[in-house]
């Protein structure tokens, strides 16, 4: 059975937004054992508004399936149900130094120093 895997981009919906809200592509950063055995995973929303801040790691168009550059927001990482996934993986994973970025910016976003 097929689950997913973290640094693969979803297509998800937003809980606590209001529901005309357009869904937005999110990147799985929880470990892959965890994706499979728990019901929800740990996602950080993408946003093609390219804002540059210390807690924001841009992703290049073409990175795991995305049709546009983006910004990977991760102050706002968030645990959502599976159910919330809508659609994806867009295309394979991320690559591995992107990873290591967003990692260090989720660290940066609630106070560990890197």
């Amino acid at each position: 059975m097929s689950y997913p895997r973290r640094g693969e981009i979803y297509l998800v919906k937003l809980p606590g937004h209001p529901s005309d809200t357009k869904n937005r592509p999110a990147l799985v950063v929880s470990l892959d054992v965890r994706n499979r055995l728990a019901n929800d995973v740990i996602v950080v929303p993408l946003s093609t508004n390219l804002r540059p801040a210390p807690t924001h790691v841009e992703l290049p168009a073409g990175e795991g399936g995305l049709k546009e550059t983006s910004m990977a927001k991760c102050e706002q990482v968030t645990t959502l149900d599976k159910t919330f996934l809508i659609r994806g993986p867009f295309a394979g994973t991320i690559n591995l130094p992107l990873m290591r970025e967003i990692e260090k910016a989720i660290q940066r976003a609630i106070g560990i120093p890197i």
